[in-house]
Parts: structure tokens; C-alpha cells; sequence
């Protein structure tokens, strides 16, 4: 195997909540109050809706898409939900520093490099401007039982939220996180810091319909009938956690380009380019634009 390399769970498509959109001629991100299931494949009008979000709608009716029954693969929460605190180069949408709030690992110019987090509030690093960054893996349909669908998201609330959940159902389970039938939520609330608007976060319940006792039972069923046929969920667990531990930074080049653009999307500048005068707006390239020309640029 690859050193260096982090093995992270396939994945075959994408949860969003929200979407890019163009806006004198920058592309910037902006929230919705509904998921979008999509596949992994982007066009100029932005990324391709997967099968599973008409499906989800039908099941769930109502316009927007609020609920996804989904299944975790892994029995290990922290395996489910990958969250740290990161900050990405803005200039090529590389990971430069990740950490835990307790030690980070950066990429400097002497090398990877093992440092003292003191997370975003008391960190100096490029002042302050990581981010709480959470990837949750999920299996929506019985296609593929090893392959998952990803939830990126920054939010405090979500991660916090599903973080709980997740232990929460590990325990009460008896360790069979990955049997138990859940959904998730999409949910609104207003803080003094939104000014009333609601805000959404994400949230793990128990299956539509179903009692925590009922999930539980279900999941025990579906414990018995994986290991009948052979299925040893503890060793994909061990699987997961190797992969994970393999290599510094999660997050893949080509990946972290379009969470670049969507969660760490670069600040407005006062200068010539980013101004708007009375004639005309200049179009300031994104960050995937500038990638695409240094490509080309080096190809040549």
C-alpha cells in the first residue's frame, strides 16, 4: 500500500446543503434549507442530482428534501464522522494544517511537521482562520453496502449534534451502530448571532415511524444475519481506522479544490479586480479556474 496515503471509505456521491452560485462573476457558496443528493459529476450548472434524491423525495413527500434514510457503515462513531479543525491554502486548495484541538499536523517548509493545537479561538496560525471541517460517510440504498455517500459540512451545530447522536445510539445499541436503521434530519433554529433567521444543522434520529427499542431490535437482526453470512464488521471497522491513520491529510487535491470553493471561499478584496466599477465587473477567476490554467500552463 501507498505510504503516505490516507485510505478513506469510498465514496460514490455527494450531500450537500447548498449550492455555488455566480455572483458578478465570482463563484461563491450559498445555504439551502433542504439536502441535495447529487452524484460526483459537476457541469457549468453545477453538480448532477443522483437517483437516491428523486427516491427520497417520493418516500419523504413534500417539496423539499428534509429526511434521507440512510445506514452507517461503520460500528466506531468516530469512523462515521471524520471532524477536525482546518485550514486549506487558498492558492491550490491543499490542506496545510489539521488538527484536533490538542495536536495538529502541518505541512511547513521543513516538512510534515507535529505541533501543539490550541484550536481556531487561540491558534496564530494565518490568524485564526481554520475551520471545524466534518466529513460524515453514509450508505443511502442497498446498491452498494460498502460504498457512501458524503456529508461535508463547517458547522459547529452539526458536528457537535451527530457527533452525540452517534455515541449516544453506540451505547444504547450495544455497540451495533452500523445495524441501526436512522435518518437524517435537517433542522432549523435561531440564535442571537443569525439576528432570529433560522439557521440548519444536521441531525441523526431513529428511522421514520420507529422507537429507539424498535431500531434496536432491528439492528440485532441485521447484527445476526451479517455474521451468518460471514460478514465481520469489527474487521472493516480495524479496516477503516488503518486507512484513515495512513496518511497525513484526508482530504484529496482534487477534493479539496471544491471544499476550498464551497466552505473556505476567499474574501472580498479591495483592489481593482474585485471592485465593481461603472462600467463593467471584472471576472475574478476561482480557485478551480486557476487550477485548471496552471495545468495547462504546465502541460505546455
Amino acid at each position: 500500500m501507498l505510504k503516505g496515503l490516507a485510505i478513506t471509505p469510498p465514496v460514490v456521491e455527494r450531500i450537500s446543503i447548498g449550492r455555488i452560485v455566480e455572483k458578478n462573476g465570482k463563484r461563491l457558496p450559498e445555504k439551502d434549507d433542504q439536502f441535495t443528493i447529487t452524484t460526483q459529476v459537476q457541469t457549468r450548472d453545477g453538480w448532477l442530482l443522483h437517483p437516491q434524491d428523486e427516491a427520497q423525495r417520493k418516500q419523504h413527500g413534500g417539496d423539499k428534501l428534509r429526511c434521507i434514510d440512510i445506514l452507517l457503515p461503520f460500528n466506531d462513531p468516530d469512523l462515521n464522522l471524520r471532524a477536525d479543525y482546518s485550514y486549506f491554502d487558498r492558492k491550490d486548495g491543499r490542506p496545510v494544517c489539521v488538527g484536533d484541538g490538542d495536536i495538529c499536523r502541518r505541512n511547513t517548509d521543513d516538512g510534515m511537521q507535529t505541533l501543539p493545537c490550541n484550536s481556531p479561538d487561540n491558534c496564530g496560525f494565518h490568524n485564526r482562520e481554520c475551520k471545524p471541517y466534518g466529513r460524515l460517510y453514509v450508505v443511502i440504498g442497498d446498491q452498494d453496502e460498502l460504498g457512501t455517500f458524503v456529508l461535508r459540512t463547517t458547522s459547529y451545530n452539526s458536528i457537535r449534534t451527530l457527533a452525540a447522536r452517534m455515541r449516544y445510539f453506540h451505547a444504547a445499541s450495544g455497540g451495533l451502530l452500523a445495524c441501526m436503521p436512522l435518518e437524517l434530519r435537517l433542522r432549523g433554529k435561531s440564535t442571537t448571532q443569525s439576528f432570529r433567521t433560522a439557521i440548519y444543522y444536521v441531525d441523526l434520529i431513529i428511522g421514520q415511524g420507529m422507537t429507539l427499542q424498535e431500531a434496536i431490535r432491528d439492528a440485532q437482526r441485521l447484527d445476526a444475519q451479517r455474521r451468518e453470512a460471514g460478514f465481520d464488521q469489527d474487521a472493516l471497522d480495524t479496516a477503516a481506522r488503518l486507512g484513515f491513520a495512513s496518511g497525513a491529510f484526508e482530504e484529496s487535491v482534487e477534493d479539496a479544490t471544491a471544499v476550498v470553493e464551497e466552505f473556505f471561499p476567499e474574501r472580498q478584496q479591495k483592489d481593482p479586480q474585485t471592485i465593481e466599477d461603472k462600467g463593467s465587473s471584472p471576472r475574478r477567476s476561482s480557485l478551480s479556474d486557476q487550477l485548471k490554467q496552471r495545468a495547462e500552463a504546465a502541460s505546455t
